[in-house]
């Protein structure tokens, strides 16, 4: 019996990958993970494969793709012709995004640095430049 035979309960396979029973039941009925074999009970059944497939889904995750873009990057992956270069566009497309995400966030916490600095800390709140600045229309 090779290890991809091996019929592996639901929660084993979330214990070992590290999520939750419902988010593999929920990566099923997205496509994001095949449609599991049944015991003649109706409880599903898993092998190493699924176990390998919800670890990549749970690393791009934690790498900021979508559950659309993951699902492009799992169909890429079985792509011999044009898998690698697509994938590596798309790992591009998202460095870019994180770039322009992080230069959102330095202006924000620059934003929020010059507020901190012109604020004394006390003082009547309707003088406090911090609580102005966040209900001013204009800003």
């Amino acid at each position: 019996m090779t290890s991809e035979n091996i019929a592996l309960t639901i929660g084993i396979v979330a214990k070992r990958v590290g999520v939750a029973i419902d988010t593999i039941r929920y990566y099923e009925r997205e496509g994001l993970l095949p449609e599991p074999q049944r015991r003649a009970s109706g409880y599903r059944t898993y092998g190493e494969g699924a176990i390998t497939q919800l670890r990549f889904i749970r690393r791009a995750k934690d790498m900021g793709f979508t559950l659309e873009e993951i699902r492009e990057l799992l169909a890429l992956s079985t792509d011999r012709h044009r898998g690698v270069k697509a994938v590596k566009k798309r790992v591009e497309q998202r460095v870019a995004a994180i770039d322009t995400r992080i230069g959102e966030l330095q202006r924000v916490r620059d934003g929020l640095v010059q507020l901190v600095e012109s604020c004394p800390g006390h003082g009547a709140p309707e003088h406090c430049p911090i609580l102005r600045a966040l209900s001013d229309e204009a800003a």
